[in-house]
């Protein structure tokens, strides 16, 4: 993610900034990737802190119009969980938007998301037809943790959930076209396999002994449509590490040059390579105050040609479907 320019005097924003450290309101423009200091602000502002700019005065903006159905009220915590979903959202939003993903540009469908409290039952969370649905609850530091640990994951954010669902959806677009499920199916396997029985098989035998030597997480070993979208999540989780590096002012000493765009990049080895030493360096700094490791993954062989594959096609995927 970039640091922004102030548009109203010195120093920078940062992307989830409603106002300018003298005060003055401003808000995000995604089309033109800056901050303004003038309305027509989302009709979200006050309510849950959305800081980008809508269409017109009291009109939603463009993250939050694709909200179609937003958390029951009445469920304690929902409110503030759902602004930190929100704002999850319009990052990731904000990323795909610079491969040209559901922006105006982009003639295919955008996502619909239901964004939805956990009352006495666990909200599944998931994607079906373009609608991703996700449970705000999630928001919540302590069921994310107790959930992580209860699935034995090393990862488990808000922002990763939306990179992983709305990755679904993005492969629900792909598949509209006929060279990508037959290079898909190469690739991954064969997502006509039963997926129901493939989850239960799973969650009862566990992944397979070699799972580390053939897919990123333990999870992406269950179906091909499941190592899809922790495949794409990755990928993104590991362009934007880089991007912010570079945006923050960190380097690695194998950057092609100082204003180098890793979005831009269409070398997929060269951008894992420098997001693999930079990833290792923040590690190690994390360590430092025994925190966990920024990125807790390795790259294998086979996992690194799943993520060519996906940065392939999503760097060209958005025009024309």
């Amino acid at each position: 993610m970039r640091v922004f320019n102030n548009p109203v005097g010195s120093g920078s924003l940062w992307f989830d900034n409603l106002t300018t450290a003298e005060g003055t309101p401003v808000a995000y423009d995604p089309q033109a990737r800056a901050f303004l200091p003038m309305p027509p602000f989302c009709a979200n502002r006050e309510r849950i802190g959305c800081n980008w700019i809508a269409p017109k005065e009291g009109a939603f903006c463009r993250s939050c119009a694709m909200t179609a159905l937003a958390p029951d009220p009445s469920i304690p915590g929902a409110i503030p969980n759902w602004a930190q979903t929100e704002a999850a959202k319009r990052w990731v939003l904000d990323n795909l938007g610079r491969w040209h993903w559901f922006r105006p540009e982009d003639p295919g469908a955008p996502p619909v998301f239901h964004l939805l409290a956990e009352g006495p039952t666990q909200v599944l969370m998931g994607h079906v037809e373009g609608v991703v649905t996700i449970s705000v609850a999630e928001a919540d530091p302590v069921v994310r943790v107790t959930r992580r640990q209860a699935l034995d994951e090393p990862y488990r954010t808000m922002i990763g959930h939306m990179r992983h669902e709305i990755a679904h959806m993005l492969w629900w677009r792909l598949s509209l076209r006929e060279d990508f499920l037959e290079a898909f199916r190469a690739m991954f396997g064969d997502e006509r396999a039963d997926y129901q029985a493939a989850l239960q098989r799973h969650y009862h035998d566990g992944p397979p002994a070699d799972w580390r030597d053939r897919f990123l997480t333990s999870y992406a070993s269950c179906h091909p449509h499941e190592d899809w979208a922790e495949t794409a999540a990755h990928l993104l989780h590991l362009t934007d590490i880089t991007d912010s590096c570079v945006a923050s002012g960190l380097s690695s000493p194998d950057q092609p040059t100082p204003g180098w765009d890793p979005y831009a990049e269409p070398d997929t080895e060269r951008l894992l390579h420098i997001a693999a030493s930079l990833t290792v360096r923040v590690n190690h700094v994390n360590r430092s105050m025994g925190l966990s490791d920024l990125y807790p993954f390795v790259l294998s062989g086979p996992a690194r040609r799943k993520l060519a594959f996906v940065h392939d096609w999503l760097r060209r995927g958005a025009q024309g479907l």
